[in-house]
């Protein structure tokens, strides 16, 4: 992922404020210019936020003067990138704030016109939270749009876990509230729209894995012929979480069968003990001993010791296999143990185990030792 600075960057601003002053000279886009000596340190989000203030500062405080301005920077190809998250959050601002159904509206209007030039999946939440059920009527329209940039604002801005963005705790508490959206768009024939779908299926899976799963199969049971590849794509990706959570609908579903008919033996270490900075690597060996094919999901599970000398487990994707009767799996892994700024480690005792179709093997104990 690309830095801050590069993405709303100082020259990005100053673009943007470039196309705002060729097509409303008569404004002096004073703040809006200002802002981009301020961006250095900020984070990404930061960023947006400054500039949409500096924006709301220098356009006409009427919404449809407003709307009429950024309407004719749309005419410029380049009003595009990322300088269009600040003014798709500017637009959300200043249409949630009129107080007007009808600038309500047109504010939805216009951030769809301005999704394709990146994305108004972000201030989209501006809208959800000032009005859920109006927007999402707005959304399952967009659903239906040719531009698969809009379909995919329809599903992608309305995730309950949207990855950068603000929450909107009335999605939390209706995991079926998006059900329509997702219902039109998950047999799409963009893939964009697709995944977006199975991410957003995979939110849901997080807050209530009941709906998530009775989503799921509905979509199977009903797809056709032309849409069943899609479908079980969507599917198979959006419900990767319970599947690591080894949920028994979601396995049963994607035909994971039971683990009665395989042999795993426990996980084999090449070493008991790893340094931090290196790799724990490890052997694999499942066999299918029924008289029918067995379709697998591997997982390794590393339980890592926390500060306060707990020990916390985190589910990894192996593989998935379909195992002819007879058939020996074999794999080697390694698991790097490589501090980042999202995780740390703590020396002392570790353990690891494999997950098989939901099921549990081999607790093996090793040790991890500082540098």
């Amino acid at each position: 992922m690309p830095f801050a600075d590069q993405l709303i960057s100082v020259d990005c601003v100053e673009a943007l404020a470039e196309v705002l002053s060729s097509v409303a000279p008569r404004r002096q886009w004073t703040a809006t210019r200002a802002v981009a000596a301020s961006l250095p340190g900020m984070a990404l989000s930061e960023r947006a936020r400054a500039v949409r203030d500096a924006l709301i500062n220098d356009l006409p405080s009427k919404w449809s003067a407003s709307e009429k301005i950024i309407s004719r920077a749309l005419t410029d190809p380049a009003f595009t990138s990322w300088m269009i998250w600040p003014v798709t959050e500017a637009v959300a601002s200043l249409a949630t704030g009129d107080g007007s159904a009808v600038v309500f509206d047109a504010g939805l209007v216009l951030l769809a016109r301005l999704t394709p030039r990146l994305t108004g999946e972000f201030a989209l939440r501006t809208f959800l939270n000032t009005d859920l059920d109006r927007t999402l009527v707005m959304a399952q329209i967009w659903a239906q749009d040719d531009d698969a940039h809009v379909r995919r604002l329809a599903s992608e801005g309305t995730r309950p876990r949207l990855p950068w963005a603000k929450r909107v705790p009335a999605l939390l508490a209706r995991p079926a509230a998006t059900e329509a959206i997702l219902d039109a768009l998950h047999a799409d024939p963009s893939d964009y729209v697709r995944r977006s779908v199975a991410n957003h299926l995979n939110d849901l899976s997080r807050s209530d894995p009941a709906v998530a799963v009775a989503t799921a199969r509905r979509w199977t049971e009903t797809a056709t012929p032309g849409t069943a590849g899609r479908v079980v794509g969507v599917v198979r990706h959006g419900l990767r979480t319970l599947i690591k959570q080894a949920d028994p609908g979601a396995l049963a579903l994607l035909g994971y069968g039971t683990a009665d008919d395989l042999s795993v033996d426990s996980p084999h270490l090449h070493s008991d003990t790893v340094t931090v900075g290196e790799t724990l690597t490890f052997d694999v060996t499942i066999t299918n001993t029924g008289a029918e094919p067995v379709k697998t999901a591997v997982d390794y599970v590393v339980h890592y010791r926390k500060a306060n000398g707990a020990l916390a487990p985190r589910v990894y994707k192996l593989t998935t296999r379909i195992l002819a009767p007879g058939q020996k799996l074999a794999l080697t892994r390694g698991q790097k143990f490589v501090p980042l700024s999202t995780r740390r480690f703590y020396p002392g005792g570790q353990a690891l185990e494999l997950q098989v179709n939901g099921a549990r093997y081999g607790y093996v104990p090793f040790l991890l030792r500082e540098t």
